[in-house]
């Protein structure tokens, strides 16, 4: 398996004013200009190599106690729980719908930050690659795109936590962009679609999974965020009917014979869902961040497995074990526990576990709560103590499911519609093939479907951290009434904490540093 290798490159900051005009003409002499570090090809791909793993991928980094950055959603929604939130203020505070722009200042700052260092040097490379003495012109379109989907990328993940932002495309080389505004939202949309359409049509990446293309952003990976751009577009705030277009990316995608779904073997074991956990090189895998223990690991990832008290076990290389992204029951009431094959034991969730060596070798412990099984890593867990199992952000499931909720948006229930929501169910039921649960789909009305179609989102996605950007783009709250799971208007709903969403829980605050830096800035309301 081709492995990127991941270089460190230039960030230029800002780092001081004075008033001396001599002093800001001076050539600096300990940082070379960001013009005279792309000298050749091996510094334009250098450039672009640091992209995949800053920014954005840096949000599924782990950390035994406080999960991943990118669990805040699944957190803020109060339908997951993290066993150590008795010291990880950030998770009480989502859950309580609490978080403070001053109190949190340094997650949501890590938020911010984070998505800014990627665009600022994408917006490096964008600039200085056609330029690149030595680089093809066909390296240098993919180069382009690479970097324009890592920028589109990093506004997606920005203009959804955070609304309206900042909109930078050049380079931190004058005063100019220091302080800048925010740009609407529906700006920002505009950018990343113009970015991700150069991507997907004139980039020349290869039309390729992931992992079958050296782990290097392909066509499909662009594409997959091009259709879920379009299907947020069409939702709140923007509410921009893009569902046509939504669907027409997720079917380019679907219908061609490069990509496919992970189907079941003939044994528990070999399931679609077990092949998810364990394998990174399927062809339903559209885009993935990558960890190799080499290089960048998932680090705590297979501890999110078991409680915590599977540290004293003596089975494991980890010190501390920890439920950090545990689904609580309001959400699991989503699978039908008896024909649903994701809900069996040693699926996507786990109860028991029996131990493999010491004086309990062949005991059975169950856990009091559902825990994760979907990151049992046993590598990391019994010997390495360094993940190395890639993190999936979009699979071709995805697109299946995109696409019959947009169809269905665009043009109603109909037979595609339902076919591809059908074929998503189909690989999980025990009990039913895909053309009896496409006819009992083209029998529901088109709320009815579309309320499916999101109930599925949320059986086949639980851990791929969607629910919140869901819950957030249709305003509509997932819960358990009269003992059956439906969806109820978000802002007036109470989560399973007991607290009641507002309009302003919509959006996170812009962090207390970022405001006193840029006076320019507004923050959000309610904050």
């Amino acid at each position: 398996m081709k492995k990127i290798l991941y270089f460190s490159a230039l960030c230029l900051s800002l780092i001081g004013l004075n008033s001396c005009e001599d002093f800001l003409k001076e050539e600096p002499r300990s940082q070379i200009s960001v013009s005279q570090f792309y000298a050749n090809a091996a510094d334009a791909n250098s450039a672009v190599n640091n992209l995949y793993r800053n920014g954005f991928p840096s949000f599924y980094n782990a950390s035994v106690y406080a999960g991943t950055t990118a669990m805040y959603g699944g957190y803020i929604s109060g339908l997951f729980d993290n066993q150590y939130k008795g010291q990880e203020k950030i998770v009480q505070d989502c859950q309580n719908l609490a978080v403070d722009p001053v109190v949190n200042n340094g997650n949501m700052l890590t938020l911010w930050q984070n998505c800014y260092i990627a665009i600022g040097r994408a917006n490096n490379a964008i600039k200085y690659i056609p330029t690149t003495p030595g680089l093809a012109a066909a390296d240098a379109n993919k180069l382009m795109a690479e970097a324009k989907f890592f920028r589109a990328l990093n506004y997606f993940h920005l203009v959804k936590m955070f609304g309206g932002v900042p909109k930078i495309t050049d380079p931190y080389e004058s005063l100019e962009n220091l302080y800048i505004e925010k740009a609407s939202v529906a700006d920002i949309y505009a950018l990343i679609v113009e970015d991700l359409k150069f991507a997907v049509e004139q980039g020349g990446l290869a039309d390729l999974p992931m992992p079958k293309n050296g782990y290097r952003i392909s066509k499909g990976s662009a594409s997959a965020l091009l259709a879920d751009v379009y299907l947020n577009m069409s939702g709140a705030p923007l509410n921009g009917n893009k569902y046509a277009e939504a669907a027409t990316v997720a079917k380019s995608l679907i219908n061609n014979s490069n990509y496919a779904l992970i189907q079941n073997g003939s044994t528990p074991e070999t399931s679609a869902y077990n092949t998810l956990r364990t394998s990174d090189n399927e062809n339903e895998y559209l885009y993935v961040i990558e960890y190799d223990p080499s290089i960048a690991n998932g680090s705590a990832r297979p501890t999110f497995c078991f409680p915590n008290e599977a540290a004293t076990w003596g089975e494991f290389t980890y010190s501390i074990c920890n439920l950090a992204y545990r689904p609580v029951s309001q959400i699991l009431a989503v699978y039908d526990k008896t024909n649903d094959l994701r809900a069996q034991e040693k699926q996507y969730f786990h109860t028991k576990y029996t131990f493999t060596k010491g004086a309990r070798k062949g005991e059975t412990v169950t856990f009091t709560d559902v825990a994760p099984y979907f990151w049992f890593e046993p590598n990391a867990l019994y010997t390495t103590n360094k993940s190395e199992k890639d993190q999936a952000h979009y699979r071709l499931a995805e697109m299946y499911l995109i696409a019959a909720e947009a169809i269905a948006q665009s043009s109603g229930v109909n037979a595609e519609a339902a076919g591809y929501l059908a074929t998503i169910q189909a690989r999980a039921s025990m009990n039913k093939t895909k053309a009896e649960i496409t006819t009992a789909l083209m029998a529901l009305s088109k709320d009815e479907f579309i309320k499916e179609v999101w109930k599925e989102k949320i059986r086949e996605l639980i851990f791929e951290n969607k629910i919140w950007n869901d819950i957030t783009r249709t305003k509509m709250y997932p819960t358990v009434k009269d003992g059956v799971f439906t969806f109820v208007p978000l802002v007036g709903a109470t989560n399973p904490w007991g607290k009641t969403f507002t309009e302003k829980n919509l959006l996170f605050p812009i962090p207390n540093d970022e405001m006193q830096r840029n006076p320019k800035l507004v923050q959000n309301p309610g904050y």
